[in-house]
This record gives structure tokens, C-alpha cells and sequence, in this order.
């Protein structure tokens, strides 16, 4: 970002907005461009990221193989999930979700999740998130992670996030 505004910068307000056209308007063949290494790996199944000039939305496209799990992990961003092929479910803040193909899941701020593939092939899905907007308003997207599918999640977890068992 070229300029920053503060409180006492209120009426420079614009009356409407103006167009900001980047250089770069798609990211042609995603997948095949590779699986965005470091992530994946600490993941454990493969994220290809969607490299697109966007300050509020991230996109990324992963898989699980045939009976893997994403590790438990929760975060301060939004996530909306798409499945685009498979079957599987997901544990969100204690609340099991099945999923196959064509359907979407929210995963709500912070709440404990991890995916699970009970299909026999690829469970492949698109996730948006809201991380770069708050990468931008100064580094508030975070995320922590522990490496277990979290099927089980432990009575303090759930009381944790205001669930009742």
C-alpha cells in the first residue's frame, strides 16, 4: 500500500471509489503451476495457492488423499470450503460436518477443524479466506496448529469455544 490513512485523516474520505487496475488480473492453470512447497509440507497434503493481487481474500486449492487428515488447527480468519470432488468431514469447533462433492462449509474465527477424505479417491476443495485483510490491518491473522487429526477433541477444548457436550 502506497498511502495510509489514520484516525485524524477522516475527511480525506474520496467521495467514490477509483479503480486500481494491477498488472496482473489471473493465475493461469493453478494446480499445475505446483503445489506451494513449505505449507504443504507442514500441512501434510498438498495447497496450491492462487496468487491474485487481492488485499481482503485469499484463495488456495488443496487435496487429501484417500483416508488422510488435514492436522487440527483453528485460526483468526473466515474460511469458506468448497468441495470441488470427493467425500469426506470435517470437525468444526466439535461439530462433525460431511461434505462431498458440490457441497460448501463455513469454518467460523478460531474455532478448533481439521478435513478428513473417507472416499476412494482424491478429496480435492477450494477454501477463501479472509487472512490478507487482517495481514493488512497489521499482522492479526494468525494461526495455530498441532499435528493429530483432532476427531476427539478434549472436553476443555470444546468448553473452550462456548460448546456444550
Amino acid at each position: 500500500m502506497s498511502e495510509r490513512f489514520h484516525s485524524a485523516d477522516f475527511d480525506k474520505t474520496p467521495p467514490r471509489p477509483r479503480v486500481v487496475m494491477p498488472e496482473k488480473l489471473a493465475h493461469p492453470a493453478v494446480e499445475s503451476a505446483g503445489r506451494h512447497g513449505d505449507y504443504s509440507k507442514a500441512r501434510k497434503h498438498p495447497v496450491f495457492f492462487v496468487d491474485l493481487p487481492s488485499h481482503a481474500i485469499s484463495m488456495t486449492i488443496g487435496w487429501l488423499d484417500p483416508g488422510q487428515s488435514s492436522n487440527r488447527h483453528r485460526h483468526t480468519y473466515e474460511t469458506l470450503l468448497y468441495v470441488l470432488e470427493g467425500e469426506g468431514y470435517s470437525y468444526v469447533g466439535g461439530k462433525r460436518v460431511d461434505w462431498k462433492q458440490g457441497d460448501a462449509v463455513y469454518v467460523p474465527v478460531w474455532a478448533w477443524h481439521n478435513h478428513v477424505n473417507t472416499g476412494e479417491g482424491q478429496a480435492r476443495y477450494l477454501a477463501c479466506e479472509n487472512a490478507p485483510m487482517l495481514q493488512n490491518m497489521g499482522g492479526v491473522a494468525l494461526r495455530e496448529e498441532v499435528p493429530d487429526r483432532g476427531d476427539q477433541l478434549l472436553d476443555k477444548d470444546h468448553e473452550a469455544e462456548g460448546g456444550a457436550r
